[in-house]
C-alpha cells in the first residue's frame, strides 16, 4: 500500500516514527502509512477515523482528512499512530510535547525565534501557491505578511475593529489591503456551510470559523491557491489573559505552565480552522506552527512570555525589527469579536426567536439552520 501522507514526505515521518522525535522540522503530518494511521504530536493535519468501523469496512471507509467522509468520524489523538487491521485496536501514543530546557539569555532565545520563524515562512514560500495573508491589523498576522510579503485581505463588518486595526497597520506598513466588508446576509448564507465543514455547531466554534471562511472565499475568488494565516500565536507565544491570571482556567501555577497548557488544546482547534479554510477551496498556511517555531517557544522564560503589562512578549520584539512599532506592540480582540461576528450572528439569532433568555441561544439558531442536513458528530 502506498502512503497518502499530508504535511509531510514519508521519509520524514517514517524517522520521525523510528527516533521518536516530535518535531521533525514540519508544519505537521498525518495519513497513512506502511499500514498505520499517524497524526503528528500537535495534530496540525486532521485526521479522522470511523468509530463505527468495522474488519469488513473498507480501507476508505474507515479514515479520511475531512469528517464529512465518514459516518461517525472521530479525531485520531495527536502523536498516535493507529493499526487498522484489528476494528476494535487503540490508538498507541508515539510522540508527547518535548519538554526541552529553559533559554535563560534573552538574547538568545530571541534571536533562535526570530531565526525559527524566518525559516518557516521561507518553507511556507517554496511552493508555487499563490498565497494571501488573512490580516487582521495585529501582530501575529502583520509579521506573517511581512515575512511572507503576500497580499493583505481582511474581513469584517463595516464598524469592525478588525477593519480598522487592519487598514491603520497596513498604512503603517505600507502595503495595500482589500477589505472585505460583511452583510448580516453572508452570516446567513455561510453558516449551514461553515457547521457541515467543521463538522461543529456550537456558537464559538462557528463564530471563530465564519471570518476565515468569508475571507477565504473572496481570496479564493481572486484566484489565490492557499490563506496564511498567524495561527497558533497566542497559544505559542501566552497570548491570552488566563496565562498571567493563573486562575480557575489553568491549572499550572507559572505562565510557563499555563503558556503549555494552551500550546496543548491546539489540537483540538486546529481542525475547525483548516477546515473552514479548506471548504473555499484554498490550502491553510500557518508558518508560526512550524516545528522550529513551536521549539523556540517551549524554550521561552516567563519574562519573555506575558505579565499584566505585555503578552506575547517574545514575538512582540521578534516582529519590532521588522514590523513599526505600533503594530508589533498592538492589543486586539479575538476574531469573532473583532470582525463583529460573533455579534451580528446573536443579532441573527434573535431575530429569529432564539432570545438570550434561551440557554444557548446561538447554538440553537445555527442547529435550525441545519435541521434539514446535519451535521456529522465530531463536538
Amino acid at each position: 500500500m502506498s502512503p497518502t501522507v499530508r504535511g509531510a514526505d514519508a521519509e520524514t515521518v517514517r524517522r520521525a516514527l523510528e527516533h521518536g522525535e516530535p518535531l521533525p522540522g514540519t508544519v505537521g503530518f498525518a495519513g497513512e502509512l506502511d499500514g498505520l494511521l499517524v497524526r503528528d504530536v500537535l495534530g496540525r493535519v486532521p485526521l479522522y477515523v470511523d468509530a463505527d468501523r468495522t474488519v469488513a469496512s473498507p480501507a476508505a471507509a474507515q479514515w479520511a482528512f475531512e469528517p464529512t467522509s465518514l459516518e461517525s468520524p472521530e479525531l485520531l489523538p495527536p502523536g498516535s499512530t493507529l493499526d487498522l487491521t484489528p476494528a476494535d485496536a487503540d490508538p498507541e501514543r508515539q510522540w508527547t510535547l518535548p519538554e526541552p530546557p529553559l533559554e535563560t539569555d534573552h538574547d538568545a532565545a530571541l534571536e533562535t525565534l526570530s531565526s525559527a520563524i524566518r525559516t518557516a515562512t521561507d518553507v511556507a514560500r517554496e511552493s508555487d501557491r499563490e498565497v494571501a495573508v488573512a490580516f487582521s491589523g495585529g501582530v501575529d498576522s502583520a509579521l506573517v505578511a511581512e515575512l511572507l510579503d503576500a497580499p493583505l485581505f481582511v474581513v469584517g463588518f463595516p464598524d469592525s475593529h478588525d477593519v480598522e486595526a487592519a487598514r491603520t497597520a497596513a498604512d503603517a506598513m505600507g502595503r495595500k489591503l482589500t477589505v472585505v466588508e460583511l452583510e448580516p446576509a453572508d452570516l446567513e448564507r455561510a453558516v449551514p456551510d461553515v457547521a457541515r465543514a467543521i463538522g461543529r455547531t456550537n456558537a464559538m466554534d462557528v463564530q471563530i470559523a465564519l471570518p476565515l471562511y468569508l475571507v477565504g472565499e473572496h481570496v479564493a475568488a481572486e484566484g489565490f491557491d492557499a490563506l496564511a494565516v498567524g495561527q497558533g500565536a497566542d497559544e505559542l507565544f501566552g497570548g491570552y489573559e488566563k496565562v498571567v491570571r493563573l486562575d480557575h482556567r489553568v491549572d499550572a501555577e507559572t505562565t510557563r505552565g499555563a503558556v503549555r497548557e494552551g500550546i496543548e488544546t491546539l489540537p483540538d482547534q486546529l481542525p475547525r480552522d483548516i477546515h473552514a479554510i479548506e471548504a473555499t477551496g484554498l490550502e491553510p498556511v500557518a508558518p508560526v506552527l512550524h516545528d522550529a517555531v513551536v521549539d523556540a517557544a517551549l524554550r521561552l522564560p516567563d519574562s519573555l512570555l506575558a505579565d499584566e503589562t505585555v503578552r506575547k512578549r517574545a514575538l512582540r520584539l521578534v516582529a519590532a525589527d521588522v514590523l513599526p512599532e505600533e503594530v508589533a506592540m498592538r492589543d486586539k480582540k479575538a476574531v469573532q469579536y473583532g470582525s463583529l461576528v460573533a455579534r451580528e450572528l446573536d443579532r441573527l439569532a434573535r431575530q429569529a426567536g432564539y432570545k438570550r433568555r434561551i440557554d444557548d441561544h446561538v447554538t440553537k439558531y445555527i442547529r435550525s439552520l441545519l435541521e434539514d442536513e446535519p451535521v456529522p458528530p465530531t463536538e
